[in-house]
């Protein structure tokens, strides 16, 4: 067990270097799940941490969200399903080692990427910078959680084995990348932190991601197209650079597909933590907004990217998967722990799409094993691919190959190790069992097994029939991978056969969906908590609501006014004028122009403006995706006039001479195209007004009076001006095939004096928990636009919990549960999900004229209740769309269903 590369020593017990990972001195390929203890009620964590250890991963991954434990400015909370140590203390209890990521950003898909919503009211502050007062609030929530891990660490007091700071940062335009890496880093170290630091790249740009930080370890973060034939060169060239670091390469995050995570570990990685195998549930209102959509999206309730296990914690295929890969594991044991990343060093070549570049291992103690990846799968249309086996040639030996799956091939592997003397010189199959005299590979088509030259066929097994072909004294076993799950991990010795345990219990089918009609309505909604007068609406951060929503109203004079302006609204406007509701809007703070032809004189304006989540990822495409932008009304301007301004634009660039050539925005001709040409005029209002550009395609840049240019992008082409005389310069690439461009100026006046108040998360949670007077009614349940509804539904008791499927059209749903009381939990009401029931916006505007916007994530038109959860409490509103707002049924179906 020797290495010729340097060993990086970050704690005695961990140790990294070119050839792996080190715990204790014995070296370990890890296989990490991720599982979140705040996406899963408590009860339920420590029978996911044992899903989790029985798939034979050894270890989880955990963010730990700092706006999830600090609720509001300085209200700290560890209790509850926010106790994170003692999930960690589970962990240790499971078995599991844990890698802890803190932060302070997290992404996660998770509302703001962790980072509290106030830190947006500062217009100092810089989050994700080495900027003090960033820094400063990072340090209160270092104080805070970083004890908590540090008293946790291997293998004094825990499992924790690895800390990460950060998370992709090379996603992010940070200035001094190595001054704020250093900063974490440091307060890690003064909190006790002596296990390895990493830091993550999430597009490959290490240095990016890390500073180069000394004492900051590289792990890379890889999400390639699953069918792709070239992962294998990409990630051994960061192998390859980071074994010359004296590193080993850690994939903190991945696809959750095994036969991909086969290729990885083909190609030379000792840490694979595929993101979400065990999925889980975005409780209350922690969801995000983010840019998957066209471009953006609502992340659903449900957390689940495909993993093996779902959000309601049922198991799916790619879990047996998991238990057959980590046997390979276990069975060839340091040899694989040791190996380094190459090519294979025979011949390989297949009838069957595969890897342009396959990866093998040149394992301690000789050999190679090679991953030989049929790219084939049910959803091949190439029948010459399809879903039948394929052949592999490796080293002139034709082998079978099924579809959809990445054997790993041994190849001159000696067999002392294993009671034999002498030499595998071919395995066409997994290794799943070696002992005195016994061979076990896990297949679903016939294996091929060359020893010491001479070939052997085994025939392909059938479930609970292995097969069994003896050769040159080893007894040679073909099974399939259900069967494969259920070997002992205890060495077999002086067996002719291996030995299975006994099969898990079979689950009975899931009970039928249950169709439910009958409700009981509140007399009464949720009241509202004033927050004051305002001349603008305020962003509701500002006035106290991080998660939740508010009411804005104001009387507006719209005589001879055609259309209002609502620049910055976000997430969910329910805008009512003269009591006529407004299309739903949820454009993610692009200006939105709204009719009000049909209103005249003063007319009361009333937003109901929720916040589904702040954004986890920094898009400068729209406001609201901006990570550390608030949310609220906006700013509603009417607009007093609207003038074309296309024409009259000074060109400057390319070949443009003096006195300057005036043309129409955009109508320069030149062959230079895709350099860059610039459009400058001085345009004038009496009031603050928008310049609107009409038919961007690609961003452009625009400066005001010589200032900082900024982007303009389709999906936001509008530019704010104050009152006056401006000089507006327009740069764009030449593009003679990208259409037109036009502008138009819109002539502006604010609208004031407005009144708000507020219904935080809190204070909707506690009412749906009340209990009061309520009327029987029987669905459907219709509701005029803006209208709410409170419903108290009485579940059927179930031992395994409820998905309650809703069916209805242009409603928005928010379902509260009561939590049973426990030892280590409080026995109130949680929020378990929100819904938008309706077609999705066709035409991705988000003014609600074609329904509800793009979603995100896991199922989400459904709700869940856990097991042991009591009841269900629905807040109905009715959505301005397309349609007429309704409830028709719920429809609770078994989680496992």
């Amino acid at each position: 067990m020797s290495s010729s590369s340097p060993t990086t020593v970050l704690n005695s017990a961990i140790e990294f270097d070119a050839r792996g990972i080190r715990i204790e001195g014995g070296p370990r390929v890890v296989l990490c799940a991720s599982l979140f203890y705040f996406r899963l009620p408590r009860e339920q964590w420590r029978a996911r941490l044992e899903q989790v250890r029985d798939s034979g991963y050894t270890c989880v991954d955990v963010y730990l969200p700092w706006n999830f434990h600090e609720t509001a400015p300085g209200r700290w909370s560890f209790e509850g399903r926010r106790d994170v140590a003692a999930f960690l203390d589970l962990a240790q209890e499971t078995g599991l080692y844990v890698i802890a990521r803190p932060g302070p950003y997290i992404c996660s898909e998770w509302d703001g990427g962790a980072l509290p919503a106030w830190l947006g009211l500062d217009p100092e502050l810089r989050v994700r910078q080495n900027e003090p007062r960033f820094l400063a609030g990072v340090t209160a929530w270092f104080d805070q959680v970083l004890p908590l891990l540090a008293e946790r660490q291997y293998p004094a007091g825990g499992t924790v084995i690895m800390v990460q700071l950060e998370n992709e940062l090379d996603f992010f335009d940070c200035e001094d990348r190595t001054g704020y890496v250093t900063a974490l880093r440091d307060q890690a170290i003064r909190h006790g932190i002596t296990v390895p630091l990493i830091a993550c790249s999430g597009q490959g740009d290490i240095e990016g991601a890390t500073g180069d930080v000394p004492g900051v370890v590289p792990a890379c973060n890889f999400y390639p197209d699953d069918d792709s034939p070239d992962i294998e060169p990409e990630v051994r060239r960061y192998a390859e650079l980071l074994s010359a670091r004296g590193l080993p390469l850690l994939i903190t995050e991945t696809n959750r597909r095994h036969r991909t995570l086969r290729r990885l570990l083909a190609s030379g990685a000792s840490l694979i933590a595929p993101y979400l195998q065990s999925s889980g549930w975005n409780f209350g209102y922690t969801p995000s907004t983010g840019n998957w959509g066209t471009p953006a999206n609502f992340m659903s309730h449900g957390y689940d990217f495909g993993g093996y296990v779902s959000s309601t914690g049922a198991e799916r295929p790619e879990y047996t998967q998991a238990q057959v890969l980590a046997r390979v594991i276990d069975t060839l044991g340091p040899r694989l722990a040791l190996a380094t990343s190459t090519v294979p060093g025979v011949r390989v070549s297949a009838d069957f799409p595969t890897s342009s570049s396959p990866s093998a291992l040149d394992l301690d103690e000789g050999g190679q094993l090679i991953a030989v990846p049929h790219l084939g799968g049910a959803d091949t249309t190439d029948t010459a691919a399809g879903t039948a086996p394929g052949t592999a040639v490796v080293n002139g030996v034709p082998v079978a190959v099924a579809a959809d799956s990445c054997p790993l091939m041994l190849v001159d592997v000696p067999l002392q190790t294993w009671g034999y003397d002498g030499t595998l010189t071919l395995a066409s199959a997994d290794l799943v069992a070696a002992s005195d005299g016994v061979l076990t590979f896990s297949s679903e088509v016939p294996v091929t097994v060359v020893l010491d030259g001479a070939r052997v066929e085994i025939p392909a097994p059938t479930a609970g029939a292995p097969e069994r072909v003896t050769a040159g004294g080893l007894t040679l076993v073909a099974v399939m991978p259900s069967d494969a799950v259920r070997l002992r991990a205890a060495p077999i010795r002086q067996s002719a056969a291996p030995t299975w345990q006994s099969a898990a219990p079979i689950r009975q089918s899931a009970a039928p969906p249950t169709t439910v009609r009958a409700a009981r309505r509140r007399p009464d909604g949720a009241p509202e908590q004033p927050a004051g007068s305002h001349e603008l609406p305020p962003t509701l951060e500002s006035i106290g609501v991080y998660r939740g929503r508010g009411t804005y109203r104001t009387t507006a004079d719209l005589t001879d006014v055609d259309e209002l302006l609502l620049v910055g609204a976000a997430d969910i406007v329910d805008l009512s004028i003269d009591g006529r509701a407004r299309p739903t809007i949820a454009g993610f703070g692009a200006a939105q122009r709204i009719d009000v032809r049909e209103a005249t004189g003063p007319v009361a304006v009333e937003a109901v403006v929720e916040i589904w989540g702040h954004a986890n990822f920094d898009d400068a495409r729209l406001p609201a995706l901006r990570l550390g932008a608030l949310r609220g009304l906006g700013t509603p301007w009417t607009v007093r006039d609207v003038t074309d301004v296309s024409a009259l634009w000074s060109v400057r660039g390319h070949w443009a001479g003096l006195p300057t050539p005036v043309r129409v925005l955009g109508g320069w001709s030149s062959t230079r195209v895709g350099l860059p040409v610039t459009y400058t005029r001085d345009i004038r209002s009496d009031t603050a007004s928008a310049l609107h550009l009409r038919g961007v395609v690609e961003p452009l840049r625009v400066s005001v009076d010589d200032g900082e240019p900024r982007t303009v992008t389709a999906e936001d082409p509008w530019v704010l001006l104050p009152a006056g005389t401006h000089q507006v310069a327009v740069t764009l690439p030449h593009h003679p095939s990208g259409g037109g461009l036009g502008a138009e100026l819109l002539g502006l006046e604010p609208v004031t004096g407005w009144s708000c108040s507020v219904q935080d998360d809190e204070l909707l949670t506690r009412f749906a928990a009340e209990a009061g007077r309520a009327q029987d009614i029987r669905l459907p349940l219709a509701l005029e636009p803006g209208e709410e509804a409170w419903l108290d539904v009485d579940l059927p008791t179930s031992d395994d919990g409820f998905v309650v499927r809703l069916d209805g059209e242009q409603i928005r749903v928010t379902g509260w549960a009561a939590r049973d009381a426990g030892d280590d939990d409080e026995g109130d009401g949680e929020c378990v999900g929100r819904v938008w029931v309706g077609d999705d916006d066709s035409d991705g505007d988000g003014d609600g004229d074609g329904g509800r916007p793009a979603f995100s994530g896991g199922d989400s038109n459904i709700l869940w209740i856990p097991s042991g959860w009591s009841g269900l409490t629905l807040l109905v509103r009715g959505a301005a769309g397309p349609g007429n707002p309704e409830l028709r049924t719920l429809r609770l179906e078994s989680p496992d269903g």
